[in-house]
């Protein structure tokens, strides 16, 4: 089966990648904005399934289909309900809300399989679109962590994080009262799961959250240097290309 997953949000699309592949499938190629997949649509044999983002970085992937016919199946993948309707008029398998749920996910992929076997044009699921516009689900972002700590689990509120690390291939939670803990996740799957306006990455190493900010000082080489209120194990250095948007985000 060809796959392929089009999300503008990289850390994003890489999450979605592992969850489905962590169901035995495999994800071909990772596209990132209209103009990208159009192109490569108009290169390539269509793919099987589609992973398809609706808010990309330069449009609406709708305008894929205005622009390639494509003969592919999708499931849609966004924050929003907003698009419910239109998406299945399309090809569509399903349409799931972000942060997408693993268990959600393998019954879209189920639903594929079967209707792939079928049908090269799957019949569209009006029940779970009325129920879904009834009941819209709103994007949620992580809100605690659940840390384990010998033979206990130790929950962490968002609140009490001042920066989320990485050092010798483990991931860090660094806390408001100057403790360390080893979380079970990469920086990248936390980057896809926190809310992008309160917390930041300004490096390979490090997260940051907009209120632990104490200081910003110019660094070497067009970087930033953030001093934080309680993290002294290394300095926290905003990569050169991290910059910009850096600045857009503080404000």
């Amino acid at each position: 089966m060809n796959i392929i997953i089009i999300e503008d949000e990289k850390p994003a699309a890489r999450l979605l990648q592992r969850k489905i592949e962590k169901l035995g499938l495999q994800v071909n190629t990772l596209l990132h904005s209209v103009e990208e997949s159009i192109t490569w649509f108009q290169n390539n044999p269509h793919p099987d399934l589609i992973f398809l983002d609706i808010q990309l970085s330069d449009g609406l992937s709708f305008e894929l289909f205005e622009q390639i016919d494509i003969k592919s199946s999708v499931i849609f993948t966004t924050a929003y309900d907003e698009y419910a309707l239109r998406a299945f008029k399309l090809n569509s398998i399903d349409y799931l809300l972000k942060p997408i749920d693993e268990d959600e996910l393998s019954t879209a992929i189920s639903k594929f399989n079967n209707q792939f076997q079928k049908s090269a044009f799957p019949n569209l699921d009006i029940e779970a679109i009325k129920r879904m516009l009834v009941h819209p689900v709103a994007k949620e972002y992580r809100q605690r962590f659940s840390i384990k700590i010998g033979q206990q689990l130790k929950v962490i509120s968002i609140d009490d994080v001042e920066c989320i690390y990485s050092e010798n291939k483990g991931t860090y939670l660094h806390t408001i009262d100057n403790r360390d803990y080893l979380i079970d996740a990469t920086l990248e799957e936390l980057e896809a799961e926190i809310n992008p306006k309160d917390f930041f990455r300004v490096s390979r190493k490090f997260i940051i959250p907009l209120k632990a900010v104490k200081e910003i000082q110019v660094y070497s080489n067009s970087r930033l240097k953030i001093n934080l209120p309680t993290y002294k194990a290394d300095e926290v250095i905003v990569s050169r290309e991290k910059v910009s948007d850096f600045k857009l985000w503080i404000g």
